[in-house]
């Protein structure tokens, strides 16, 4: 029987689209995986409301404790988005082990991901999953 691995995937709601791109990649790969994090048409709180940033981050404290991994697309909007290095600190927290996925054609990696992961790897399906099932825990 194969391991189902339980990822959150880091990412900006303002670049939904790599996201989505990134979970069909997934869904596509010939392994098992659960989705832990939170998409844009499903998100548990308004991330831009003051109010709602402490009941946020004990929401992604509970979707990342339970993952075996945490992949973070390392855009350079991940450089200057407050809840990527959010979701990079609570990861770090909980010891998960990182996994930077450069989107597509990209060269440049922010300083932040590029510190916290353990591993970076490009947009091919092989290499996710590769890093996935070596980094789990």
């Amino acid at each position: 029987m194969s391991k189902t691995y339980s990822l959150f995937i880091s990412h900006a709601w303002k670049y939904h689209d790599d996201y989505c791109r990134l979970d069909r990649l997934l869904g596509a790969a010939p392994f098992s995986w659960k989705n832990y994090s939170v998409p844009k048409h499903d998100p548990v709180l308004n991330p831009d409301e003051p109010n709602d940033r402490k009941v946020l981050l004990e929401e992604l404290k509970g979707q990342i404790r339970p993952t075996h991994c945490v992949l973070v697309l390392a855009g350079m909007y991940a450089a200057h988005s407050y809840w990527i290095q959010q979701e990079i600190d609570i990861s770090l927290a909980y010891e998960k082990p990182i996994i930077g996925v450069r989107p597509w054609g990209q060269e440049r990696i922010p300083r932040a991901v590029s510190d916290a992961a353990r591993e970076l790897v490009g947009w091919n399906t092989a290499s996710i999953v590769a890093a996935i099932k070596k980094h789990s825990l």
